[in-house]
């Protein structure tokens, strides 16, 4: 499915983006793994990168290949982290990234940027979601403090924040064939799933007590792939969930279903 591709992929070393990693390559993809640690077994060429700094990005975009046929923004900041690393990697940084990227990718590449079910209620966050849209790494420690954008908060709001600039870019690069697109996944077992069910406490209880399982990797890898390759050509500025039914539980409950 993706034969002959050459697939960027951020947060690579673990998690869903080593899962991606494997699967990307298994179709026939080169790939160009991205992380602030290096895998225990790097698929295909490894760049160390720290997304929470402007001066890493651009010293990574600097020595990467230009023509990638894809770019898979995975790599992500858990709740329990500080607040502005959170908004800086999973927001400012996979949003420099891109932009800095888009010249150097192929036409026709597919951008898939990895969201949360935590971002479900982006409609009622616009006033903090626009005055985000052009949040300098500079800028992070005093937003946070002007919207209280702190703790769990922090997750929720970057990942809220993605899946409005997904849907904003629907056609942004449309006369090159570039397509960006979103997964939102539930709770998934990676190695931060414990820190999201220390930080949201009564909630992932909850979650647990509903859900059948948590999702893996492998769950969210193939949809991945999916996006990336050309059987994906007319989504565009999309949200996926694939979270066992939980949005659509969260959706029921919010509107009387």
């Amino acid at each position: 499915m993706l034969q002959g591709k050459t697939v960027i992929i951020t947060g690579a070393a673990s998690g869903v983006g080593a899962a991606t990693a494997a699967l990307a390559a298994s179709q026939g993809a080169q790939i160009i793994s991205i992380d602030i640690n290096r895998p225990p077994e790097p698929i295909g060429e490894f760049f160390r990168a720290d997304l929470s700094s402007q001066a890493s990005i651009d010293e990574l975009v600097n020595v990467l290949p230009a023509g990638a046929d894809g770019l898979a923004n995975i790599a992500g900041l858990p709740p329990t982290r500080p607040a502005e690393a959170v908004v800086a990697v999973n927001l400012v940084g996979l949003k420099y990234l891109t932009n800095r990227l888009v010249p150097k990718l192929a036409n026709g590449a597919s951008i898939v940027n990895i969201a949360s079910l935590a971002g479900i209620g982006w409609p009622d966050e616009k006033e903090p979601i626009q005055a985000s849209a052009e949040l300098g790494f500079s800028d992070v420690a005093a937003f946070c403090k002007a919207y209280d954008i702190y703790g769990a908060r922090s997750y929720f709001f970057s990942k809220e924040a993605l899946i409005v600039w997904t849907m904003q870019n629907r056609w942004t690069w449309r006369e090159r064939g570039i397509r960006m697109n979103a997964i939102s996944p539930g709770p998934v077992e990676t190695p931060i799933l414990k820190d999201f069910l220390a930080t949201l406490g009564a909630r992932a209880e909850e979650d647990t007590r509903i859900m059948d399982r948590p999702g893996t990797p492998a769950d969210i890898a193939p949809v991945v792939a999916f996006l990336l390759s050309d059987k994906s050509g007319w989504i565009r500025g999309t949200n996926i969930p694939v979270d066992g039914g939980m949005s659509s539980h969260v959706l029921c409950k919010t509107h009387g279903y």
